[in-house]
């Protein structure tokens, strides 16, 4: 049988720097900005030209970190099952696949060429940092909206599950870091949070309150907390890498 070589044409930049944390699928969290960074000799516009049309792209990547190596599994256990129900592989959008290969529908915001080179500017991104990938097609609505489909298991979108409070200590930190909104971080860390990134196997240990993520170099510490009103979360603190 034939085998087949591929190159990535470029490299995503994200703020997803560890992967927890990261969306389980694109557009869940808008203030996920990135640029994909093109590699010689696809950082040509003329490759681009006609995208500007369009409003959102597919990106086809390669699952890189851990998977490569790791090999595939038949059956799997997705997050919307609460990790515990197994389906197979072909069932799910799971990395470990026979090839750790997936695909994202994102928003394109236009090309930027500066010191980092030319890079396609993104929107509600669900990609580690380093994430290599390997084509970019545009979204056409007409043929790859499906209005009646079914979505299985992941039927609808997941409810956003808690309220986000911020500690003083927290806000303050967050406008020392980032003084202009650029990074977009509180919006970022109050999106990712509301849709509970914790594994599924974590609902049966209620006790574990206390849990961080990293985006960017910064680092986010958040706790559950009971409330007249049900849960909420409270992030205690925003701090440069390992400080939090």
């Amino acid at each position: 049988m034939s085998r087949f070589s591929f190159e990535p044409i470029g490299l995503v930049r994200s703020p997803f720097t560890d992967k927890f944390g990261i969306p389980r699928q694109p557009r869940l969290v808008e203030a996920a900005e990135a640029r994909l960074e093109l590699l010689p000799p696809y950082d040509r516009e003329e490759a681009f030209v006609g995208l500007d049309g369009f409003s959102h792209v597919w990106l086809i990547f390669v699952f890189h970190e851990d998977c490569l190596e790791a090999g595939w599994r038949p059956m799997v256990r997705p997050p919307r099952l609460g990790g515990r129900g197994k389906v197979g592989v072909f069932a799910s959008r799971a990395p470990y696949r026979p090839n750790p290969i997936g695909i994202s529908a994102v928003a394109q915001h236009g090309l930027a060429r500066d010191g980092g080179g030319l890079a396609l500017r993104l929107g509600g991104v669900d990609l580690l940092d380093g994430t290599p990938v390997l084509d970019i097609k545009p979204y056409v609505p007409y043929a790859d909206r499906i209005d009646d489909a079914r979505g299985g298991f992941a039927a609808a979108p997941p409810a956003r599950r808690w309220p986000i409070l911020f500690s003083t200590a927290a806000e303050t930190a967050i406008g020392t870091l980032d003084p202009d909104g650029t990074l977009r971080l509180r919006a970022l860390i109050e999106q990712i949070i509301e849709q509970d990134p914790r594994p599924g196997y974590l609902d049966r240990y209620p006790q574990r309150r206390r849990h961080g993520l990293r985006l960017y170099d910064v680092d986010v510490a958040w706790e559950i907390r009971a409330g007249p009103d049900g849960e909420h979360v409270l992030v205690t603190a925003v701090a440069p890498g390992g400080g939090a």
